[in-house]
């Protein structure tokens, strides 16, 4: 006997199968799905790495390296610097919801622009898919070598003496920013903050005496680090009270007399919202993969820097208790896209 569905009435019979027919209508859109992460990667990849010689950089190639060995694809770092990351990011959140256009995304353009930049062309949590944290470390904060200055405590004296000094840092609103800020909040003393284009370009301008200080990462500047005496620059402390296990040479904040001097630096992998979870979850598990690599994981090491995946979710988590925990600093401080 024939069955009528009669609105505002619906039957066991009826419900059923207004269910079955939301599956027939999901199925297409499920296989579609599975097909895209199937054939991904079928073209070359694109790493948007930020400055030449940052951390973020330099990170993108290690990843691009192994994603292209293992895929047989090329994978293409594409540096775009200024703007605190902004631009490469934008790139990344604008592109086509495939999967082959990442970005190596960090404090700058994933927390603080959101404050810095109140016409951002993007939302970092509405824009970009996260798909694992890559890397976890510190700031150091280094001074020119022909300061007269060998610890904290001397540049502290050393500023209150000589009035403003100036300080580089990979932009506006990255986390070497921010450091900067922060410690000259905790040490009370001014610092005049000379924003670059990306880290390698604010270490180029210490060595070359434009900046007296810097608060970059040991990345960064670990080609000078292994200079010893032949180096330009001289490491004072890390951002965190503990020496760090990547630059255990350098004395933590505790230890130079400036506990509260603390600040995280982090690098994330993100590629651009609406990617398919199937390509999403691929590109997931072989970073995650990479990234538990011994070789990789002490190259990284070496850098500075120390190893540290994550899920999609806890690295969407992260991005947004970052984000409420920074921005309030930024706005007490008075911080500006200068």
């Amino acid at each position: 006997m024939e069955r009528t569905c009669t609105p505002g009435k619906p039957t066991l019979a009826c419900l059923q199968a207004a269910l079955g027919a939301v599956v027939l209508a999901a199925a297409p859109a499920v296989h579609a799905q599975a097909d895209a992460a199937k054939d991904f990667p079928n073209r070359p990849l694109r790493i948007m790495g930020q400055g030449v010689g940052s951390t973020a950089d330099y990170l993108s190639r290690v990843i691009g390296q192994k994603l292209s060995e293992r895929w047989g694809q090329p994978v293409v770092v594409d540096n775009r610097s200024g703007a605190g990351g902004t631009i490469p990011t934008e790139v990344a959140a604008r592109a086509t919801p495939d999967g082959h256009t990442l970005v190596m995304g960090h404090a700058g353009p994933m927390v603080s622009a959101v404050t810095l930049y109140p016409k951002l062309s993007y939302d970092p949590v509405r824009d970009l898919q996260p798909i694992s944290m890559v890397a976890q470390g510190v700031t150091a904060l280094v001074v020119n070598s022909a300061l007269p200055i060998t610890s904290v405590k001397d540049l502290v004296a050393y500023a209150k003496q000589k009035g403003r000094l100036t300080y580089g840092s990979a932009g506006n609103g990255t986390i070497s920013h921010l450091s900067g800020e922060l410690f000259k909040r905790v040490a009370g003393i001014e610092l005049e903050h000379v924003p670059y284009k990306s880290a390698g370009a604010a270490l180029t301008g210490l060595l070359a005496g434009d900046v007296q200080v810097a608060f970059l990462s040991p990345v960064t500047v670990a080609g000078q680090l292994k200079a010893g005496g032949a180096a330009k620059m001289r490491p004072l402390t890390v951002s965190s009270p503990k020496r760090f296990v990547g630059a255990p040479d350098i004395p933590g904040s505790a230890e130079a007399g400036m506990p509260q001097f603390e600040a995280r630096l982090w690098f994330g992998l993100f590629t651009t919202q609406k990617t398919p979870k199937p390509v999403v979850d691929k590109l997931h598990q072989a970073v995650v993969e990479i990234l538990a690599m011994p070789d990789v994981r002490e190259t990284i090491l070496k850098q500075g820097i120390e190893v540290v995946s994550s899920s999609p979710a806890d690295l969407g988590r992260f991005v947004q208790e970052e984000i409420s925990r920074w921005t309030p600093i930024i706005k007490a401080a008075g911080i500006t896209a200068d």
